[in-house]
């Protein structure tokens, strides 16, 4: 069986946790920061987790796991 090609866009937007979750980082940090207040733009700057919902259609997108 031929190998699959990994979507390069979601390989640069995701990674693969140890416990095979899929880590992502958060929006509306890129512009517009002025009216957003410290404490918003903080807690922008953490990583989250993908919503179990949408784990299985991420993890097709990035077969060896976003290396």
């Amino acid at each position: 069986m031929p190998k699959q090609k990994t979507k390069r866009a979601a390989a640069k937007r995701f990674k693969i946790t140890g416990t095979g979750k899929v880590k992502r980082n958060k929006a509306y940090r890129s512009h517009l920061l002025g009216k957003k207040s410290s404490k918003r733009k903080r807690h922008l700057r953490k990583p989250d987790l993908i919503d179990k919902a949408d784990e299985k259609r991420i993890k097709a997108l990035i077969p060896y796991g976003g290396r």
